[in-house]
């Protein structure tokens, strides 16, 4: 085998290693005992916000009412409900009645 033909079928694995391996830093934050590495405020401190935070809230709350709103109003595209509203029609139009009477 030539020394160019060795050279690239060498390259791509040791390249995934190294990929693999993950550039040989730290792979976790050390654990800091505070909830989401947040330090606890001093009384009467309020929470300063991140810039991410309300467009998160607005956008993703905002979208479930958008969302829950188009499943709500849907339009119904059931093959049983059509056919069911095509034999109505198609028996008022012969003159049929569609209601059932009640058999006593």
């Amino acid at each position: 085998m030539s020394a160019i033909a060795r050279t690239f079928t060498r390259t791509p694995f040791r390249r995934a290693i190294q990929i693999r391996r993950g550039g040989h830093h730290e792979g976790y934050n050390q654990p800091t005992g505070y909830l989401f590495g947040e330090k606890p405020l001093a009384p009467g401190a309020k929470r300063v916000k991140e810039d991410w935070e309300p467009l998160m809230y607005y956008g993703f709350f905002g979208s479930m009412v958008f969302a829950t709103a188009l499943v709500y109003y849907k339009p119904d595209t059931n093959v049983h409900t059509w056919a069911y509203r095509e034999a109505k029609a198609r028996m008022a139009a012969r003159g049929e009645t569609v209601e059932y009477k009640k058999q006593e």
